[in-house]
């Protein structure tokens, strides 16, 4: 009951143009920026590089798509938890919850906010990561860490002062870095015109291999085809789904959003094309301008190519080329401006979802209340603790790696609920039907499962631990559960 009243002071102030910017605004971080280069090493091929990001694409605007029926059935705060609680039951919806708050929000607050600490290192060195201000043993705390806190802590102070100051950031950062990455694209597409590397790369755009190096430095190369080569695929396709993440964040903020029942699919679909479109565009221009392939030890920018781009900046690489040395700088801001962006439609819209899973008794009562700005402000409060945690735990790096598979198996369940809903509420409001139903729901559990099932399989010591931490939202449930019966 307190929910229902407490949602009467959220303020519906979110345009369509607001949502879509934050769904593209919390999916552009700086994976765009480096991924490119590790899943070069795993597939070798330019074809099959753009695949994945095509693939990649494809496969979040369906997702995009069949949320958009659930969010148009039910636009409440705390989106995809409220979905997987009314297809499913209290306890799904919980993992998800769980698994959200301690790894796959935090975690991800955490990673960028250390990120843009590294970058802006590049014109401030004190900020540098590997500048320690505090060594206690076991815990060590570095001037770049310290930066990333000061900037969550920003832009929590931000969005805690109402929805309307947080859209303000989420449009400026978004607009500008959507610009950024269009201008990229046509200056690096302009600049290899003049080349040779589309024709050299795309020669034989199918020839795929995993290239690693051994102990000497030299770089190995294995040919992959058959079941080698969908199995890597599937495994090099972590760097693309993983940059293309977090767009399901505006269903978090469904309470907030006019006419939610139409501007929230159409944010969903709109965010997740442009985004997909211009990554594709961005990746294409990498191989106009860069070989794909190169040697960790080569001399200059073209010998190492885009698979050994120095730090795996394969962005910084291509920018160098355009501009010459003021390529760092430039690379440095644009990706000051992306993370900062990202981080606040990240930390705007996790609150909602605690406030919700509050409202159920299954976090912190004080989440669930809303200040006279009529946000969140506990949850948001509760959301910076945990990321400050992170960041000073220094593990948000290996936590992230763990959560690809978690967050396809609740994205999974989440769009298996449409069929579950259709036969539980067939006579529910839908003002959006997903189209082609049920072969492109169907098609995105299946697509998905694959893929997790693949990761579990190939790389299971980075994904186990990601089962692991869902699992260890069980014994919490239960405790809740029983104060609550």
């Amino acid at each position: 009951m307190e929910m229902q009243e407490d949602e009467g002071l959220f303020r519906r102030s979110l345009t369509l143009f607001d949502a879509t910017m934050l769904v593209a605004g919390s999916m552009i971080g700086s994976g765009i920026f480096i991924v490119s280069a590790n899943m070069s090493r795993q597939l070798g091929s330019p074809g099959y590089l753009l695949l994945a990001w095509v693939a990649s694409a494809f496969i979040t605007i369906i997702a995009a798509l069949s949320y958009g029926e659930l969010a148009g059935m039910m636009p409440k705060a705390g989106g995809q938890y409220v979905y997987l609680k009314e297809a499913w039951n209290p306890f799904v919806a919980f993992l998800f919850g769980w698994t959200s708050f301690t790894v796959i929000q935090t975690g991800f607050i955490a990673a960028v906010g250390v990120a843009f600490a590294k970058f802006a290192a590049v014109f401030i060195p004190a900020f540098g990561t590997d500048n320690i201000v505090l060594d206690a043993g076991i815990l060590k705390i570095s001037a770049g860490q310290l930066l990333a806190i000061f900037i969550i802590v920003v832009l929590t102070l931000i969005n805690m002062q109402g929805v309307k100051s947080g859209k303000a950031v989420q449009a400026v950062f978004t607009s500008a870095k959507l610009v950024a990455l269009a201008l990229l694209v046509i200056a690096g597409l302009t600049m290899a015109a003049k080349g040779h590397f589309i024709t050299d790369n795309f020669t034989n755009m199918w020839n795929a291999y995993s290239a690693t190096i051994n102990k000497k430095g030299e770089v190995i190369q294995q040919p992959l085809y058959g079941m080698a080569l969908i199995a890597g695929f599937g495994v090099a396709m972590v760097g693309s789904l993983f940059s293309s993440d977090a767009w399901n964040n505006v269903t978090f903020i469904s309470a907030e959003i006019k006419n939610p029942e139409r501007n929230i699919p159409r944010s969903l679909f709109l965010g997740t094309l442009m985004v997909g479109v211009l990554y594709t565009a961005v990746n294409f221009t990498y191989l106009a301008i860069l070989p794909l392939n190169g040697f960790p030890h080569g001399a200059g920018i073209m010998a190492h190519g885009i698979a050994f781009a120095k730090d795996d900046r394969v962005a910084t690489a291509i920018i160098a080329v355009i501009l010459g040395s003021g390529a760092t700088y430039v690379m440095a801001a644009l990706i000051m401006v992306s993370t900062f962006g990202c981080n606040n439609g990240i930390i705007l819209s996790g609150a909602r979802l605690y406030y919700a899973m509050a409202a159920d008794g299954l976090f912190f009562k004080q989440a669930m209340h809303l200040n006279k700005k009529g946000v969140p402000a506990k949850s948001l409060l509760y959301q910076c603790m945990w990321a400050i945690v992170l960041c000073l735990s220094g593990k948000y790096s290996d936590l992230l790696e763990y959560i690809t598979i978690a967050s396809l198996i609740f994205y999974a369940l989440t769009i298996a609920g449409i069929f579950r809903l259709r036969i539980k509420q067939p006579d529910a409001p839908r003002p959006y039907k997903v189209k082609a139903y049920p072969w492109l729901p169907g098609l995105y559990v299946v697509i998905a499962t694959a893929i997790a099932a693949d990761l579990l399989i190939m790389i299971p010591r980075t994904t186990l631990p990601g089962i692991v931490i869902v699992l260890l939202g069980i014994p919490i449930y239960l405790v809740l559960n029983k104060k609550t019966a």
